[in-house]
């Protein structure tokens, strides 16, 4: 039950944190892409801010034996940049840069009812969805080959 508790904290809180920021407004985000245009610096500040916190807090935990909700850490481990890292980059990039909405601050702006929230959050289940289907053939696809 903590875990839960604790997750939706720290959930609550990032999204609070790009309400107040202004994330959650693709025109803003869009404005802070346009660089050759009506550029809006202020979302530098908030990743500033976001870096202020999240750095201090990344060496805590580093220190620390275990989790406080788990038995042992989740650190990433990849370390191999391929073919798929770069095209889910490129994918998340060219979305972000089109509608201004990525994953965290689309959900926060659930709460204000916007229609174009709920599409984008749509059309990435349904992204992801693919994705992973895509991977299982591709998969099941070597392993019958091989």
């Amino acid at each position: 039950m903590e875990r839960v508790l604790a997750a939706l904290g720290a959930g609550v809180l990032f999204g609070l944190g790009l309400c107040v920021s202004g994330m959650v407004n693709p025109a803003k985000v869009l404005a802070f892409l346009d660089i050759a245009g009506a550029w809006d610096p202020s979302l530098i500040v908030v990743m500033g801010g976001a870096l202020l916190v999240a750095l201090p807090a990344y060496r805590l935990a580093m220190g620390r034996a275990r989790p406080l909700f788990a038995e042992r850490f989740a650190w990433p481990t990849a370390s191999v940049i391929d073919g798929r890292l770069i095209a889910g980059a490129a994918l998340f990039g060219i979305g972000w840069g089109l509608v201004g909405f990525c994953p965290g601050p689309a959900i926060a702006s659930f709460a204000f009812g916007l229609p174009k929230s709920f599409l984008f959050a749509a059309a990435m289940a349904g992204g992801a969805a693919f994705a992973r289907l895509t991977l299982a053939n591709h998969r099941e696809r070597v392993a019958a080959s091989a």
